[in-house]
């Protein structure tokens, strides 16, 4: 059996789930800076979350180093 890593799975899911623009937060708004759980989008809010997506995700990875395994 191949012993998977199963660390970069879970916190990609995790971060994509979190930081699903107007689920829990919205950066920047239509209105303002920020909003919480209005549930609407826009390009640039969607271009802000994959950057912070992106760079949570590479520092959770590669410099803290988190890893899953399962046999």
């Amino acid at each position: 059996m191949i012993n998977a890593d199963w660390g970069p799975v879970v916190v990609a899911v995790a971060l994509f789930i979190v930081l699903s623009p107007g689920l829990m937060f919205q950066l920047p708004s239509r209105i303002r800076v920020i909003e919480f759980g209005n549930m609407c989008t826009s390009g640039i809010a969607i271009l802000v979350h994959a950057v912070i997506y992106f760079c949570i995700f590479t520092i959770l990875i590669m410099a803290i180093g988190v890893h899953i395994h399962v046999n």
